[in-house]
């Protein structure tokens, strides 16, 4: 059992399981019905994206500097409150249950998705 970390909209794979979307907004143009449909996501979990200030900012970072900056405050916003919380629970079910979470980001490294994945892992969460 384990999480993938994947890209929204990307086609899935044998036993990927529940996809969380982790994004602030749904996608465009896809009526709501079909957002499983096209392999966008089966829940939407938007807790785990960056607040829409911070999302702004790891958008317009320029360079690694200004990505580090994102990063320290997106971890910051996610190991404080009820993100901190769904988070643990993932971990955990990942032990379990076979489920995948992403973002639409073409580019892991420069996604908070990338970040997910470390903290996920810090929590002990078996990742494919």
């Amino acid at each position: 059992m384990s999480i993938r970390i994947i890209q929204l909209g990307s086609a899935r794979v044998e036993d990927e399981g529940l996809r969380i979307g982790t994004v602030r907004r749904p996608p465009r143009g896809v009526p709501k019905a079909e957002f499983a449909s096209r392999d966008y996501y089966d829940v939407w979990l938007p807790i785990l994206s960056p607040s829409a200030e911070l999302m702004t900012q790891g958008r317009n970072a320029a360079d690694d500097a200004q990505w580090s900056e994102f990063e320290r405050k997106f971890r910051a916003e996610m190991n404080a409150g009820d993100a901190s919380k769904v988070l643990d629970l993932l971990a955990a079910l990942s032990k379990t249950s076979n489920f995948s979470v992403g973002c639409y980001c073409d580019d892991e490294r420069r996604c908070h998705r990338g970040i997910l994945r470390h903290l996920l892992a810090d929590r002990g969460a078996t990742i494919v």
